[in-house]
């Protein structure tokens, strides 16, 4: 067990943010001390602070005793990046939950890092502009996190990840200064993108504490069509004829039949749980007849590549439905088996069938439930390992499933993670697809800036044994 933190710590703590923001009890110490996966370690406190100033306090006396700090939001996560390792102080930054500018005139916003990315969608859309990035967890997940990993979700086919729209980030860096990088410019290449470097460093870096984002137009119009496959090879296949043709929908997501299944028991869609694969797609633009277009010319492909059916959503509560069966993917995998290991693999398109295929054969082979769904226009597929953690000899096979499905992407020019970041997870291969290099850089910059390692400690780097370290853990206290 963690030992607490001690009293005079604690006093001081409070003394920044006030007692009632400093969290001791054992319930809040163990409510944070987990994220979206099964990976969980007790902090030694909670803090909540509610402004810039205050973190950079914390993190003064953070290093003043040689503290470590775990940032976090709202611990959506599906990595292990938000877990706080080590008996880390979580500092969260839910309390700073502002919009503080929509600027209409620079097509920006300006906002904290506790915002929820839902609520910051639905507000920039009442004054006609839109936030595409949409990670299936928008509904809970906060904007900070997003930055923290650098999310994704359905619509990076069309419109890139969230370090395409972050301009701006206002960081407290691991010594207490607070550092300002980017502006609401639309250009800006002066001096190293500092943006680029704290966006996805997972809170290795410092506490991001304010976001300024590019907006875009509202699209007049948005359509969703699905098609069913008898193969899974097929659906992967037309992801690629789609493309090819010149066609970019906003998304094209691929369920296969045991990822149907689940959504079906969970929360019934109409989804085609009789097929082998089902693509979803949705397309958006400023022409209703552009749309119905690329609608037309999507299913052509489909039925010419072997969809077995197709069809287009008759109005927006059905293309609402569909798209609710997507962000339902994962709650409903858990309701299958007591404990699933989401995985978030990347391969270049041309290698999607390939991917495919291996992610069938490892799963039969090591008899295991292995879901397939994801992003497939992107090539970012997330195949989910079921099991039961009580089960050694089942937990071996996991373990053996899970490094094959790395090497594997990785082999066919692929990476470790597309949208969910590495964590704790996916640290022990991150040479396998980096290289020692990179991994000697990365390990330089992270010196540079926070030499006294207080900042989110055991995440993203590979501890000792490398590949053959890879674990599946529980309680890392």
């Amino acid at each position: 067990m963690i030992a607490p933190l001690e009293p005079r710590l604690a006093g001081e703590l409070a003394g920044i943010v006030g007692a009632s923001n400093v969290l001791l009890s054992d319930a809040d110490l163990v409510a944070y001390g987990f994220d979206g996966t099964w990976f969980d370690s007790t902090p030694s406190c909670v803090v909540l602070p509610g402004n810039a100033a205050e973190i950079s306090a914390i993190h003064r006396l953070a290093g003043r005793e040689r503290l470590a700090l775990t940032p976090r939001a709202m611990g959506s996560g599906l990595s292990g990046g938000s877990v706080p390792l080590g008996g880390s102080i979580v500092l969260n930054t839910m309390r700073l939950n502002r919009i503080l500018e929509i600027d209409e005139t620079n097509f920006v916003a300006v906002v904290q890092p506790g915002v929820i990315t839902g609520d910051l969608q639905r507000a920039v859309e009442a004054r006609g502009l839109f936030y595409p990035p949409d990670p299936s967890s928008l509904k809970q997940s906060a904007l900070g996190g997003n930055v923290a990993e650098n999310a994704g979700g359905a619509r990076c086919l069309k419109y890139g990840v969230t370090a395409d729209y972050v301009t701006a980030l206002e960081v407290v860096l691991p010594g207490g200064e607070i550092l300002r990088t980017g502006g609401k410019m639309v250009k800006n290449v002066t001096g190293y993108d500092l943006r680029a470097l704290f966006t996805g460093s997972e809170g290795t870096l410092g506490t991001i504490t304010e976001i300024t984002l590019r907006l875009l137009p509202l699209p007049k119009f948005a359509k969703t069509a699905t098609a069913a496959f008898d193969r899974l090879e097929d659906a992967a296949a037309t992801v690629i004829a789609i493309l090819n043709a010149g066609i970019v929908p906003t998304s094209i997501e691929l369920l296969d039949r045991l990822t149907m299944q689940c959504v079906e028991e969970c929360r019934p869609a109409g989804l085609p749980v009789e097929s082998d694969a089902l693509l979803l797609f949705a397309v958006d633009g400023g022409y209703e007849n552009v749309v119905d277009a690329e609608l037309a010319r999507i299913a052509a492909i489909a039925h010419a590549s072997g969809a077995s059916a197709t069809r287009i959503a008759a109005d927006a509560a059905e293309s609402a439905r569909l798209w609710e069966a997507r962000r339902a993917i994962s709650p409903a995998l858990a309701r299958k088996r007591p404990h699933k290991l989401g995985e978030d693999i990347s391969v270049p398109r041309s290698e999607l069938v390939a991917m495919v295929r291996a992610v069938r054969e490892i799963a039969a082979r090591h008899r295991l439930l292995i879901p397939l769904f994801g992003h497939a226009g992107d090539g970012n597929l997330h195949p989910n390992i079921l099991c039961d953690r009580r089960d050694p000899e089942e937990m071996r096979r996991v373990i053996a499933a899970a490094r094959e499905i790395f090497e594997v992407a990785v082999a066919l020019g692929g990476t470790l993670s597309g949208e969910h970041g590495i964590g704790i997870l996916k640290k022990q291969f991150l040479e396998l697809d980096l290289g020692p290099a990179a991994l000697a850089l990365m390990r330089r910059i992270k010196d540079a800036v926070d030499p006294l390692g207080i900042m989110n400690p055991g995440k993203i780097f590979p501890g000792p044994g490398g590949i053959e370290a890879f674990d599946l853990p529980g309680e890392r206290a």
